[in-house]
């Protein structure tokens, strides 16, 4: 079976394919746009939450409209030994909106169905349907490679509406005062309304495995720590997310169809954090303005700006390096009790990606929380060859 033809594919909705098609929507409505998505919603079941200095104040209000919730007061981490708050708004995005968002844009090119081949000029689907496309991306997220030396961010959530108001006034972005275990793990709050707030228990592991019956039961314990009475859960979510400790970018990307990549799929991902918003839109912005939107052209584009992304982004490898390999996984929160105890500019640039030379310098000035000779390895070892 064949379907017409379309300007561009993009394959899989996740949040890197839904700001693709959002921006070309506003920027160049004339093209004719598809998405394929296995489940035929976008966005999944998730929550994209980010700093205001991650992204442009244009870009901040493109997104508003799937970007329901906003804290003007800033955030919160705790560490054992230190407390604070930090003034940074913070944004979240849900699935949800981003669907309510694009998805009428699409119109009947929001198709369902699972890809089984993916071809520059063509995808094709379970029920062999065949979808021509002049451009073809594929944003179907991480596929396993032996090329990128990678720990893992994995971490269950629950929506939960209590029965008495929770009291929270901003999310707290780590409480890592809870038990550590073999891992750095911290829980993350955000306070949706009065009684409503998402309860996420998130660990840095070095494999890729997500018991969900723990973490569900560790995240029923911390609700019950707070003195909190659940009346009703509202959603559930999960994720297992990508850290970047290492890794040979060119052979990343000479693996694989010789098709673009977007998302995590062109480990586009902040390094350290996992997060990918910050980055999916940048690639929105730059699919909207490219001339050449053929799937040869649109393949140098991507290819080209993950490689010098990746590049600039050496500094966070090491970090994370030093995180996962030189410290002990039970004592992983004293490298992040210590960055937080940093002046909040060097913070917020960090998590934009866009640290300077001297934040880099303040970052490893000092007694490393770590052992020395630990420190000293990573800073001179990479595991794959290529970090930068």
């Amino acid at each position: 079976m064949e379907s017409a033809e379309f300007d561009l594919i993009l394959v899989g909705g996740g949040l890197a394919s839904s700001l693709i098609a959002w921006r070309l929507a506003i920027d160049r409505p004339e093209l004719k746009v598809a998405v394929v998505e296995r489940d035929g919603r976008l966005g999944g079941k998730h929550t994209w939450s980010f700093f205001d200095g991650d992204i442009s104040t244009e870009d901040r209000a493109w997104l508003a409209p799937a970007t329901p919730h906003r804290w003007e007061d800033g955030y919160e981490v705790y560490f054992p030994g230190l407390s604070r708050t930090l003034e940074t708004p913070y944004n979240s995005m849900t699935s949800e909106r981003l669907h309510e968002a694009v998805a009428p844009l699409l119109g009947d090119r929001l198709i369902r169905g699972e890809a089984v081949d993916v071809a520059p000029d063509a995808v094709t689907l379970a029920d062999q349907t065949v979808l021509r496309g002049k451009g073809v991306i594929d944003a179907r997220g991480p596929a396993p490679t032996p090329h990128l030396d990678l720990g893992w961010q994995i971490f269950l959530g629950r929506t939960v509406r209590l029965t008495q108001p929770h009291g929270l006034t901003r999310p707290t972005i780590m409480d890592a005062t809870v038990a550590q275990g073999d891992a750095y793990r911290f829980v993350y709050l955000l306070p949706f309304d009065a009684r409503t707030v998402l309860v996420e228990d998130t660990y840095y592991v070095d494999g890729p495995r997500l018991d969900r019956d723990v973490i569900r039961g560790r995240v029923d314990d911390y609700i019950r720590s707070r003195g909190w009475a659940v009346e009703a859960v509202v959603e559930e979510e999960e994720g297992v997310l990508p850290i970047a400790l290492d890794g040979d970018i060119d052979a990343f990307w000479a693996e694989g169809a010789p098709v673009a990549r977007a998302g995590l799929s062109a480990a586009l991902f902040h390094p350290t954090t996992g997060y990918s918003l910050l980055d999916a839109v940048a690639t929105a912005r730059l699919v909207a303005g490219a001339t050449d939107l053929s799937s040869a052209g649109l393949r140098a584009l991507m290819e080209g700006h993950s490689k010098t992304i990746w590049a600039g982004r050496a500094f966070y490898r090491l970090l994370d390096r030093m995180l996962f390999r030189a410290a002990k996984p039970s004592k992983r929160w004293s490298v992040m009790r210590r960055f937080y105890g940093l002046s909040e500019p060097l913070v917020r640039r960090f998590y934009a990606g866009r640290s300077t030379t001297l934040d880099k310098a303040r970052i490893l000035t000092g007694k490393p929380p770590v052992p020395i000779h630990r420190a000293l390895r990573q800073l001179r070892e990479t595991g794959l060859g290529k970090s930068a």
